[in-house]
């Protein structure tokens, strides 16, 4: 009986993707200059992943607004935020974590979306934005999946 509830448990963790070192989007910690020292999943986030993420229209979709050389095989790159070569030379990792966390708090007029954050803002309709299994409304982008953007973008020097 013991072995089954701990099996049950360690499902419904892999399930949720809640780990233990996972910091909820209402917890995560910044500096005064906007970085987040802490990671945000507990564990080192995954270069190759973060690339696709960065690319991939129907995740982080950052190269709608952003231009990245090392993705020129994606169409469609935008302009209106900063071109993210050289990213990992002129932010910390800390930094980079803040910005795709809540770029508004290192940059109050940023058009940039906050990836994880769930409250303090309006939202412009519940289909862009994934639902939790209990009916509440999740942050764009995972704890993992900041990370795994994280560790691309520092991989990114001129």
């Amino acid at each position: 009986m013991k072995n089954s509830i701990i099996a049950a448990a360690a499902v419904m963790i892999t399930v949720t993707g809640v780990y233990a070192n996972e910091v909820l989007p209402t917890k995560v910690a910044f500096n005064d200059d906007g970085a987040v020292e802490q990671s945000l999943s507990g564990a080192p986030g995954d270069v190759a992943n973060g690339r696709i993420i960065v690319g991939d229209k129907g995740q982080g979709n950052c190269v709608a607004c952003h231009q990245v050389t090392d993705l020129a095989d994606v169409p469609f790159q935008g302009e209106i935020g900063p071109m993210l070569d050289g990213a990992g030379e002129r932010w910390s990792e800390a930094e980079l974590r803040g910005i795709v966390a809540n770029a508004k708090i290192m940059f109050e007029d940023s058009m940039m979306p906050s990836f994880y954050k769930t409250e303090g803002f309006f939202r412009p309709g519940n289909a862009y934005t994934g639902k939790a299994a209990d009916d509440t409304f999740g942050p764009l982008l995972s704890a993992q999946q900041i990370e795994d953007v994280v560790a691309y973008l520092v991989t990114l020097k001129e």
